[in-house]
């Protein structure tokens, strides 16, 4: 199974307090990238891979998805999404992605959002996605850049002429990292972006879109802290079709 870090009290409480986790989809600054690269959802089925507080199941549904399933190995995060609202045609479960299983051509649209990171069997995942979409059906992720999977340790470094860089360890040795992220010893797992895009090719997609995400100028004049993601990628985002 995999780590279950976010039913950790502590590490809850820290990331309700997220911008993200209390202002839900307006509240991340990669959501207007991530939006440009849905399909039109009327009538579409929809699974939300690590749907955490439900914010994308419900931004689903109000685009007019007829039935999303939204999945999470928290019961926290599961109980805050009931919690936040009722809707008949939104099904909540628990379940690791580590050994998912999903019914075979049920669904339209594949989601998720700063999951994947955590997947050690990131290529039975995929498999298990690709089988569980309908062919053309596209799945749209972002997951933690490999740049930030891989600090060699936290916040810049400064030369002496004042340039910043962010160090990374040992770029290409892919596996589980930990780190200190409202909790100690947080798993998640690194990989380049090249295994990533082999294993979606191996698992039977084709790739559309890739982008190493960065905020625009506009989001910075408005969130100034955001200017250190113009630096290095925080994030990435891909959205495949199933061949």
């Amino acid at each position: 199974m995999a780590q279950n870090i976010y039913d950790d009290p502590q590490f809850f409480v820290g990331y309700s307090g997220l911008r993200r986790s209390v202002e839900g989809l307006a509240g991340a600054p990669e959501w207007p990238a991530l939006k440009a690269l849905l399909p039109d959802l009327t009538g579409r089925r929809v699974v939300d891979l690590g749907c955490g507080f439900g914010w994308f199941c419900r931004f689903a549904r109000e685009a007019g998805a007829g039935e999303v399933l939204g999945l999470d190995l928290s019961e926290n995060m599961l109980a805050r999404a009931r919690e936040m609202a009722s809707d008949p045609a939104i099904t909540y479960r628990r379940a690791d992605l580590e050994a998912l299983e999903l019914p075979v051509a049920s669904f339209d649209l594949a989601y998720s959002s700063l999951a994947f990171h955590y997947v050690e069997n990131l290529s039975g995942l995929l498999a298990t996605i690709a089988r569980a979409l309908v062919p053309g059906g596209r799945l749209v992720f972002s997951a933690e850049h490999p740049i930030y999977t891989a600090p060699r340790r936290p916040g810049w470094t400064v030369d002496s002429d004042g340039h910043k860089s962010w160090p990374v360890d040992h770029y290409l040795a892919e596996g589980p990292r930990r780190t200190n992220w409202f909790a100690e010893g947080v798993v998640k797992q690194h990989r380049t972006i090249g295994a990533y895009l082999n294993l979606l090719v191996s698992a039977g997609f084709t790739v559309s879109h890739l982008e190493e995400w960065g905020p625009s100028q506009a989001q910075i004049a408005v969130q100034p802290e955001l200017a250190e993601e113009r630096e290095r990628p925080m994030f990435f985002i891909v959205a495949v079709e199933r061949r």
